[in-house]
């Protein structure tokens, strides 16, 4: 991308925060009936469900969303060919360009970005996106990373060409990593990738080199640099922490807050769509990006239809995250909230009673589970009705008074779930680390515990 046409284009996504509600319904609408009148036109796929579903070519203006059927990804793996909407993309074309061309950013046929996401299925599903599509998404991203801030204010900073790391996995063409790649170069910026597996030693290494002092990444990986910085390894000033590819919580998020001295921006994004929404506050919640995608939640399903994305149409797509709509707040910007839950259901702790009943604890309920000298925290299931958390605490603390606290705080949340039956042990592990494949951090340990 063109640096001078990013600004502009940058300047008029940024306009849309100060569209009405109303306006913004509007604009989403628009985009909606355009997205849905071109994969009638343009992919088999979704002309053949939208007929089987009733739905004549006139209705596309008029029916409610809810009304066209939904898709996931298990349909999208078995239809991808067909959903398409252009006769050069072929599924096992692109899982051959996957496994044999060198992993970089370089497009597929020289046009199409592949992201790529293995996710519950086991098998790897492609997300395309053409160079308008890939464009946009990168807009949001960047509006996203800068959300806080006026043009002015972006314009100063980029003037001073940043220096960005980015630290997640960055072996594969996934989203996150070739975003943040094509997104820096747009904006002049410096950027120097550093992957999660690399030995910690290295880390040091080419931190000090490169002396970054923006910090993009998984928040478990920006947690090692946090420390890193707080035992005296690497001694860097950092203006901007952006934080993305898994859930940041409450704890981790001040934790962070306190060592680099900065606000954290908590990015939402999915290979599907990797510009989903932005948080800068907790308390408000994550705002969505309504003029980029809709997103539907039907009796605790998430469905996502992309906005931009023509090459491959997504229309009421099956997320697997949890999360509860707000409307836009009134004097706030014209974009519906994400509140309470936004994670898996891997992430989701089931228990049994005696009887029989079974009820489920997500972790993220604790986003408010915060305590002075604690990190981080991990779950493990150890029967149908005990548990285990793992916590990671300052070397200076007092784990006695941390675990008190965190019994007497999970008693609590316990008992408004109408689980008082559950029991459950806090360990202390010296330091809660990243799974080495994924190189992102589980909420939940799988397995027989040690």
């Amino acid at each position: 991308m063109n640096y001078l046409k990013i600004l502009k284009d940058l300047y008029r996504l940024k306009k849309n925060v100060k569209l009405s509600a109303g306006k913004m319904r509007s604009l989403q609408e628009k985009k909606l009936r355009r997205i849905l009148r071109f994969a009638w036109e343009h992919s088999a796929y979704y002309r053949a469900a939208f007929e089987n579903a009733g739905i004549a070519k006139e209705q596309l203006d008029t029916l409610p969303l809810s009304c066209f059927p939904a898709i996931d990804k298990q349909a999208l793996l078995e239809h991808f060919d067909e959903l398409v909407t252009v006769p050069d993309l072929k599924q096992e074309d692109l899982r051959k360009f996957d496994a044999e061309e060198a992993t970089d950013r370089k497009p597929y046929q020289g046009k199409y970005h592949v992201v790529h996401s293995s996710g519950s299925t086991g098998k790897p599903g492609y997300f395309v996106y053409d160079e308008d599509a890939w464009n946009q998404m990168l807009l949001g991203i960047i509006r996203a990373a800068l959300w806080d801030m006026s043009m002015p204010r972006i314009l100063r900073l980029l003037m001073k060409r940043p220096k960005i790391i980015y630290i997640a996995a960055t072996d594969g063409r996934y989203g996150g990593a070739m975003a943040v790649g094509d997104g820096t170069c747009g904006v002049g910026a410096e950027q120097m990738y550093l992957d999660i597996k690399t030995p910690v030693a290295e880390w040091i290494r080419q931190i000090r080199e490169f002396r970054p002092n923006i910090v993009i990444g998984y928040p478990s990986a920006i947690k090692i640099l946090a420390q890193l910085m707080e035992k005296g390894d690497v001694a860097i000033d950092i203006q901007r922490v952006i934080s993305c590819g898994e859930p940041l919580n409450e704890t981790l998020r001040k934790y962070l807050e306190k060592v680099f001295q900065t606000t954290i921006v908590n990015i939402y994004g999915a290979s599907e769509s990797l510009a989903l929404g932005v948080e800068t506050d907790p308390e408000k919640g994550m705002v969505l990006f309504d003029d980029l995608n809709l997103i539907e939640v039907e009796n605790g399903v998430m469905y996502l239809t992309c906005l931009y994305n023509y090459t491959q149409p997504l229309i009421r797509y099956r997320l697997l995250d949890h999360l509860t709509l707000e409307a836009a707040r009134e004097g706030e910007p014209p974009f519906t909230r994400a509140v309470g839950l936004l994670g898996r259901n891997d992430d989701v702790l089931w228990f049994e009673n005696r009887t029989g009943e079974r009820e489920f604890l997500h972790p993220l309920a604790i986003e408010g589970f915060c305590i002075e000298g604690l990190k981080d925290y991990q779950f493990r299931q150890t029967t149908k009705d005990t548990f285990e958390m793992y916590a990671e605490t300052d070397s200076s603390a007092s784990r006695e008074y941390i675990r008190q606290e965190m019994l007497h705080q999970m008693r609590k949340i316990l008992k408004e779930k109408k689980l008082e039956y559950v029991q459950f042990y806090v360990n202390f592990v010296d330091m809660i680390l990243p799974d080495k494949k994924t190189g992102k951090k589980p909420l939940i340990l799988k397995g027989k515990v040690a």
